[in-house]
């Protein structure tokens, strides 16, 4: 009985009938030819060692689309003489896997290995995944799993531990160039476009080279007169749209990427991740309250405004909605990119926590309880208290910490914005406590 899943390279049946598209046309025979990850298949790569001292591993390549994970895997197996099956976790039972399983380990058993790819497969469950480790673990199949989401987060600590994880990059412009010059060779003639309608089209695809060679195949069909320039390109063709979800690592990257640049103060990077972001359907909502977590984590009282302008923005986006709304966000984001920064209240207010959890359920200084009884009174709650106010300078100098627990300094105020004032303060304080206490 044939096996359903089977996809073997030199295997008849695995050719579709009719015309080829062009991405199919052109997949690479050898890894070579693979296009864009050179840092993997280079002698000294990861992959290029594995092949070259015949020890191959089961993987996990994890990466954007259209970047070469099913070609790599195909191609493994036939370097490696292994027999080439491949499923995909969206549309896989668990009795397809179960026949998955058997075929291969009769094929083991007949000596031969099995090169099992599996497309998306952080889609599969935690059982699902959990079923491969015993036909990895007796040599039944090399595992070769392909995910554009972070394995970390959607693949099982077991499974991970018996695969390497290889990260595959995006193409450049410089990779998708290369591509295109091979689909103009296997066409027999150049693309009808200018250079700047070229590089767009290069553009258009984003880094996906399966997206860009469809395009060259629309491209290639038409027949103008001469060739044509960005604006009838353009008018021809719609721009891809830009990857992003908003659940996932294209959602925490870009996050990311925005604070960092607000940080750095760089605020047209900041602009371009906030435009990337909201270009890719992000709630502004979500961008307003991470603004204002920038403004406290990062700025704090360097710039005390930092976080009303956030607010203000914030409230400003709810009563006008998108897209008025959206400038207003972007203002704050150009307002915390060129504000002093500090994270010395962040620091201070970790340090507290630490210190808090360290002391336990040490009490204040008496001095400082209140006597609402007379047996409080008797117990010399409040006895001593120095009230502040019956001072010239308004500041008594007391201690308010525990009596057993010696005095920390949790903040440390830097040299920028207004925390230069409250600096001084601070030393203007701690030298009065110093005379009273000499007193």
């Amino acid at each position: 009985m044939p096996d359903l899943f089977d996809q073997t390279p030199n295997d008849p049946t695995a050719e579709a009938p009719g015309p080829r598209p062009l991405a199919d046309r052109l997949r690479p025979a050898t890894l070579s030819e693979v296009i864009g990850q050179e840092k993997l298949l280079a002698p000294e790569g990861p992959l290029g060692a594995m092949l070259a001292s015949g020890s191959l591993s089961s993987l996990i390549l994890w990466g954007p689309p259209g970047v070469g994970k099913t070609t790599i895997a195909r191609l493994l197996s036939g370097e490696a003489g292994l027999h080439f099956v491949q499923i995909s976790a969206i549309f896989t039972g668990v009795a397809d896997l179960k026949k998955v399983f058997e075929a291969a380990r009769l094929r083991h058993q007949g000596g031969r290995g099995t090169l099992l790819f599996v497309d998306e497969i952080h889609r599969f469950n935690k059982a699902q995944q959990d079923g491969f480790l015993p036909y990895m673990e007796d040599g039944t199949i090399l595992l070769v799993g392909a995910t554009t989401e972070n394995p970390s987060f959607e693949l099982n600590a077991a499974l991970l531990s018996r695969a390497q994880v290889l990260v595959l990059e995006r193409l450049s412009l410089a990779d998708l160039e290369r591509l295109a010059q091979r689909a103009e060779k296997a066409l027999g003639r150049p693309l009808p476009l200018k250079a700047e309608a070229r590089e767009a089209l290069l553009e258009m695809a984003d880094g996906d080279g399966r997206a860009l060679l469809n395009l060259i195949e629309q491209v290639a069909a038409w027949k103008p007169g001469t060739p044509l320039d960005l604006d009838a390109l353009t008018a021809r063709l719609m721009r891809r749209a830009a990857r992003y979800d908003k659940s996932g690592d294209e959602h925490y990257n870009l996050i990311s990427a925005l604070h960092k640049s607000v940080r750095g103060s760089d605020p047209d990077a900041a602009l371009y991740w906030f435009a990337r972001m909201l270009a890719g359907g992000e709630d502004p909502r979500f961008l307003a309250r991470r603004l204002t977590r920038m403004a406290v984590e990062d700025i704090g009282l360097a710039d005390p405004q930092a976080q009303a302008v956030c607010l203000q923005g914030w409230q400003t986006y709810e009563r006008l909605g998108s897209p008025e709304g959206e400038l207003a966000l972007a203002q704050a984001v150009i307002y915390l990119a060129l504000a002093p920064k500090s994270n010395a209240a962040y620091a201070a207010y970790k340090a507290a926590v630490a210190g808090a959890k360290k002391t336990g359920s040490e009490p204040p200084p008496r001095h400082i309880l209140n006597a609402p009884t007379k047996l409080m009174k008797d117990q010399g709650y409040g006895a001593g208290y120095a009230y502040d106010h019956d001072f010239e300078d308004g500041f008594s100098g007391q201690n308010y910490f525990p009596d057993e627990m010696r005095r920390p300094i949790y903040y440390h105020p830097p040299e920028r914005g207004f925390e230069r004032e409250l600096k001084k303060r601070l030393d203007w304080f701690a030298k009065l406590r110093a005379k009273r206490q000499d007193g």
